[in-house]
């Protein structure tokens, strides 16, 4: 089995990738942030539901609070009706915008630490290191 083919690492590189594309998304919301009638964008969070299947996880709901397993469109647009919209009909808010710029850095570097910490292990486990 190559290592691209480990779930793990799949699901890991496929997060990084969302985080590309939000930071793209969030730096247009700032570009636009004066633009009359600009709405703010932001991508729904990435669904493994799917890839965990296929890794043969299942979740399972134990007791009737549990929150069950939802789903959703894979780098689908979040389309979040709390933006308020300024006189001109903007939505961007500065502040909110650069909050979510450095979580979504900090989330990246989160997740290419793992990546990268993973395939060292693998490395170790095959002598390479």
């Amino acid at each position: 089995m190559p290592i691209s083919d480990i779930p793990i690492l799949s699901m890991l590189r496929t997060r990084m990738q969302w985080h590309q594309q939000r930071q793209r998304v969030l730096a247009e919301n700032v570009a636009n942030a004066d633009t009359p009638g600009y709405r703010a964008r932001d991508l729904a969070p990435p669904n493994f539901e799917r890839m965990l299947q296929a890794a043969s996880v299942t979740l399972a709901t134990t007791n009737p609070a549990h929150i069950a397993a939802g789903g959703g469109a894979q780098f689908g647009e979040d389309n979040d009706p709390r933006y308020e919209a300024r006189p001109r009909g903007n939505t961007v808010s500065h502040e909110d915008e650069m909050l979510k710029l450095a979580s979504n850095q900090m989330d990246y570097d989160a997740a290419a630490s793992v990546y990268t910490h993973s395939l060292a292990l693998i490395k170790t486990a095959f002598g390479k290191a």
